[in-house]
């Protein structure tokens, strides 16, 4: 007999591999002679990089970086040298692990690591980067990566240099890196050369399992707010702070993604 074993992750208990490999063991108690192939799955969430790791034959890499809350960290992701690829979990740098000694502040936390480990894989020649969205305790709608890879937000002169979601209440302007070009939100500035000398234009997609639009009933903050800790005095200001994001970028940048399947996620 012939199994396949292809398992996702128990969140908080045991990775896709680790699920495999025991439910191979209960198999092999039974079905001795059985032939089982363990194939992990993942959905945008922890475990992703792993699953895509071990599939395509990568390698982990390091990088410096900062937590949700400002704290300096090593995080890691999987470089696919075949394709020069990156694969990066936005829990690594923005989720609970990154936290210093537990403390979450849902107000404060911020992607900016997510950025940073960007621009490692940038700097290291990607072409492509998947990141997984899953996993984060931030809910600042991608504000704090935007910083990191040179976008400037301003609440009329001041120019928001810190902080988490609570900062966008005010926000009025919107500054775009030259290194962005004409797709600011999907384009990194690679310092490897590409065959004109130019630079190279990276792919940049987004790993998830959710449809949730980014705001409303069913957006990003009242559906995954309460599970990163915000008290519902907070989710009303998490909500005002991204509804100014998303309308501060449709009238700086020209586009409006608020109301795609999986802005929320």
């Amino acid at each position: 007999m012939r199994i396949l074993i292809a398992p996702d992750k128990f969140k908080g208990s045991l990775s896709a591999q680790q699920v495999a490999e025991n439910i191979a063991l209960g198999i092999r108690d039974v079905i001795p002679d059985a032939q089982i192939e363990i194939a992990p799955v993942a959905d945008g969430g922890e475990g992703t990089a792993e699953v895509i790791c071990k599939a395509r034959g990568g390698e982990w890499v390091t990088c410096h970086a900062h937590g949700p809350l400002g704290n300096p960290i090593e995080a890691r992701y999987v470089w696919l040298s075949e394709n020069a690829s990156a694969v990066i979990e936005m829990s690594e740098a923005a989720g609970l692990r990154a936290l210093k000694d537990g403390v979450r502040d849902v107000l404060r936390a911020n992607t900016f690591g997510v950025g940073e480990m960007l621009l490692d894989g940038a700097k290291r020649g990607a072409r492509e980067i998947i990141v997984g969205v899953g996993g984060s305790v931030t809910n600042d709608g991608g504000f704090g990566m935007a910083r990191a890879l040179g976008f400037r937000f301003f609440t009329g002169k001041r120019e928001i240099e810190n902080g988490g979601p609570a900062e966008l209440i005010g926000l009025a302007r919107i500054k775009v890196p030259l290194a962005a070009g004409v797709s600011p939100a999907t384009s990194l500035k690679s310092e490897s050369a590409s065959t004109s000398g130019g630079p190279l234009q990276i792919r940049i997609a987004a790993a998830c399992d959710v449809k949730n639009p980014l705001l409303g009933q069913n957006g990003a903050t009242r559906t995954f707010g309460p599970q990163k800790g915000a008290t519902p005095d907070e989710l009303e200001i998490l909500e005002r702070a991204l509804t100014r994001l998303a309308d501060t970028v449709t009238r700086e940048l020209g586009c409006d993604f608020r109301n795609n399947p999986g802005a929320g996620a």
